[in-house]
């Protein structure tokens, strides 16, 4: 099911991402993730529980234990806990410190999950790094971080001397502006829900972007609430009246189409400009009520000439599909001018020329797709993303491309400006050779000193890495080791050097700083120093339990290459194998764990959650399926209009290719999954039902025709059912012939076979996979006989990933899994 993007096997085991990019999925690249029950005095929640043994309807019950299950809850949880504390880093800045250029400033965003407040602490912590003529670094940390409760998004002026801290409201109140110097806070405003809602902080429609002198903020926030009508004794009230007045009360008015996913609730991303010295706010003016706006960034001032923003635009003339993790949607950059800009030359013009300027241009009117904007140093060139592929093609997300358009020197923006492709959708590359752009965020400032290369993190193969590209010759570098098979990523720039972090499925995330050592006409070449930091930290005991682990990537020959129809699907997909690297006479069980979209890709970062899993004492082996991010267009194009089959016959091939290598016991192999990773699992406990002695599910995909009028994303099920011709087939009134299509490409047209215990973990305000869908499997299952154990988590979406419910999905996961597959 569209998931982030990057099924990173992230921290949080999520859609990284996810994130992200990605939907969700058991680890993802654009990702997201899958509570058991706590056996502390104070349960973390009551569960919905459903077993074959039990009554046949369901019914609220306390999940009761015999005294064996009731310690392998205690000490599975202990475990768990531990990875959980791990704190992550999430984003960093720095700054120039000192005139002699020896020196900078960085400040590091940490989150750490809270367990009993269900929600997860953000800190900031800041360093001071020095470096020496012998490329030695040095990172001089506080001594301790701060903790930013309240806080909803930070951004630090370019200059570093300003942070704005945006403080959402939980109810109706207005939204909290801070503007804090370096000692103290300097101003703050209450802006009222009368003028906009709550800033976006979602990552994707979010964007807030100081101007050159730090003096005015562009954001995007929900628009302000439509009036509704007032009813009192008499009925209808006429005139405005306030919500709480006596013997009246607010009616809900017209409902309001959102964005799907994550977004219920959510009002239209709309653009504000703030004054920091006023504390003035203006809407933006002259936008298309169709358009959602998003990632605004501030043009270049050219002098004598108004100022303008750009922003990416949604058109949203009919439905609003989900567009969560769906980068199919297609969007476009606009530039419009901001307000508080106005120059002398423009007070000289004439009224009408005036109201021509106030014009939305659209940037990129012959592209689909266009996101990510980002101006050159200098200004005379703006770089930006495009999912046109994924737009083309229906697949909700594919192969990425850069290109970049010329900047007018006037400051003017053009509509027929000529885009040119810096990096082309890559269909199918040699083996070691750059297999194509998968990028799930781009840095606010990513540029080198030389003011034409970027660097920037992207998919490869099963890994994560660090890229340089020259947006003039469209040269791509890699930056960051490649023969390790650890994943990098890229958290800020430091001059023209970088501070990343990379990990590995058992290797915690560390800091590195890397340097141009040398710059040839052939390649660059990078050096990477360790970083001594105080986070993130693991127990000895977690320590201990990951130096005792090894992982390989594996290349998987594809079985049936005769069906192949490109070069690019003919390739080996890849698995990551992480097993003990003790020397046993006997196979450790074997836990399959597969990504969800299906086109996003478990990288080789660490996951708490799967290290957790590994520690119990079970090998894994993350399947990265053709259809995967990170190995062109050809191989990911593949799949649509094979899932059930193409997907299916791959994890199988995998799992054969583990046991011919005398690295698996087939008796004891358990599989895990979720959306189209639970679509998967779901389809191989049916289609090999002697094959597994264990499954877990997280928000599966079970029946097509079922979801198609449910779901946010119908033209999901279209695609990967019919392939790209789904994307023109696509209808709110399926036919028939159609449902049956999609019912006969579904697990549930293979529910008959299954006997494997299945534990379904549900989220209840899904939206993308409504729980009819996996409910509806489960009792099936439960009727046929078949071990079933249900958890339904009332306040969770697709990606069940608030920390209470995070913590109490895997804890289960683990505890089930050793029931059966010891």
């Amino acid at each position: 099911m569209a998931s982030l993007r990057m099924t990173t096997i992230t921290s949080e085991w999520r859609v990284s991402s996810l994130l992200a990019r990605f939907p969700p999925s058991f680890s993802a690249r654009r990702s997201t993730p899958l509570r058991p029950f706590s056996v502390s005095a104070r349960s973390l929640s009551t569960s919905l529980v459903m077993a074959s043994c039990g009554s046949s309807s369901m019914k609220e019950v306390p999940l009761g234990i015999d005294p064996a299950m009731e310690e392998t809850y205690a000490s599975q949880s202990k475990l768990l806990k531990e990875f959980t504390s791990i704190a992550s880093i999430d984003k960093a800045w720095t700054f120039k410190r000192d005139s002699g250029g020896k020196g900078s400033q960085a400040m590091f965003s940490i989150s750490q999950t809270n367990l009993l407040a269900n929600k997860r602490r953000k800190q900031i912590l800041s360093a001071h790094i020095s470096k020496e003529s012998d490329h030695s670094v040095n990172f001089q940390w506080a001594p301790f971080p701060i903790e930013m409760m309240g806080v909803s998004t930070m951004v630090p002026s370019p200059s570093g001397s300003k942070l704005l801290v945006v403080r959402n409201p939980e109810n109706e109140s207005p939204t909290q502006f801070e503007i804090w110097g370096p000692s103290q806070l300097e101003k703050e405003f209450n802006v009222p829900q009368s003028v906009h809602g709550s800033v976006y902080t979602d990552g994707w429609f979010e964007g807030i972007s100081w101007n050159s002198d730090e003096t005015l903020i562009a954001y995007v926030a929900e628009e302000p609430s439509p009036s509704k009508p007032t009813f009192g004794g008499l009925g209808y009230k006429k005139g405005d009246s306030a919500d709480k007045e006596s013997g009246s009360w607010k009616g809900l008015g017209e409902w309001e189409e959102h964005w799907g996913e994550t977004y219920a609730g959510k009002r239209q991303p709309a653009l504000f400009v703030i004054n920091i010295e006023s504390g003035e706010v203006h809407a933006v003016e002259g936008i298309s009520k169709s358009l959602s706006i998003g990632q605004v960034i501030w043009a270049p001032l050219a002098e004598g000439f108004s100022q303008y923003l750009v922003f990416v635009g949604w058109s949203s003339e009919t439905r609003k599909l989900g567009i969560k993790y769906c980068y199919n949607r297609p969007c476009a950059l606009y530039a419009v001018r901001a307000p508080f800009c106005e120059s002398k030359a423009n007070e000289l013009q004439s009224k009408s020329n005036v109201n021509e300027d106030s014009t939305v241009v659209n940037l990129t009117q012959s592209i689909s797709s266009a996101f990510f904007p980002r101006f050159s140093p200098d200004g005379k060139f703006l770089v930006f993303l495009s999912a046109k592929s994924s737009v083309d093609s229906g697949a909700h997300s594919a192969t990425d491309s850069l290109h970049r358009i010329a900047w007018p020197t006037d400051g003017k923006p053009c509509p027929s400006a000529n885009i040119v492709d810096v990096i082309p959708v890559m269909m199918c590359a040699e083996d070691g050779y750059f297999p194509g752009l998968y990028c799930s965020s781009i840095l606010s400032n990513p540029w080198l000193s030389d003011g034409c290369t970027m660097i920037l993190s992207s998919a490869w193969h099963s890994t994560q890495v660090i890229l340089s590209v020259d947006v003039l010759s469209g040269n791509v570098s890699h930056v960051s080791p490649n023969d390790s098979g650890f994943s990098w990523n890229v958290l800020t720039l430091d001059g023209d050097n970088i501070v990343a972090v990379c990990s590995s499925p058992i290797d915690i995330p560390e800091m590195k700083y890397g340097w141009l050592a040398e710059k040839t006409t052939a390649s660059d070449s990078w050096s990477w120093l360790d970083v001594s930091n105080p986070i993130p930290r693991c127990s000895e005991k977690i320590r201990s339990l990951l130096s005792s682990l090894q992982f390989s990537i594996m290349k998987i020959p594809v079985k049936d290459v005769s069906d192949c129809l490109t070069k690019g699907s003919r390739k080996p997909f890849e698995a990551i194998f992480v097993s003990s690297n003790k020397k046993n006479d006997t196979c450790d069980p074997l836990i399959v764990v597969l990504h969800g979209g299906p086109h996003s890709v478990s990288s080789s970062s660490f996951s708490k959650n799967l290290a957790f899993l590994s520690s119990l004492g079970y090998s894994l082996l993350i399947v990265n399926y053709r259809g995967s991010l990170g190995f062109g267009e050809e191989a990911l194009q593949s799949l649509p209009g094979k899932i059930g089959s193409q997907d299916v016959n791959d994890v199988l091939t995998a799992i054969d290719h583990v046991i011919d290598m005398g690295l698996c016991d087939p008796s004891k192999i358990a599989v895990v999954g979720g959306s189209h990773g639970g679509f998967l699992t779901s389809h191989l406990i049916g289609q090999a039902p002697d094959k597994f002695a264990v499954a877990a599910v997280r928000n599966p995909v079970c029946n097509l025709a079922l979801m198609v009028g449910t779901t946010d994303i119908p033209d999901w099920c279209f695609v990967e059912a019919y392939g790209s011709q789904g994307k023109n087939s696509f209808t709110e009134a399926p036919s028939a012939e159609q449902l049956t299509l999609l019912h006969s490409k579904s697990p549930v047209s293979h529910i008959h076979k299954v006997k494997t215990p299945t534990l379904f973990l549900l989220g209840a305000q899904d939206l993308r996979v409504p729980v009819s869908n996996g409910l509806h499997y489960a009792r099936e299952l439960k009727e046929k006989g078949v071990e079933v154990k249900v958890i339904i988590f009332p306040n969770d979406v697709h990606a069940i990933e608030r920390p209470q419910s995070d913590f109490e999905s895997f804890l289960n996961i683990g505890v089930w899994f050793k029931k059966y597959c010891e």
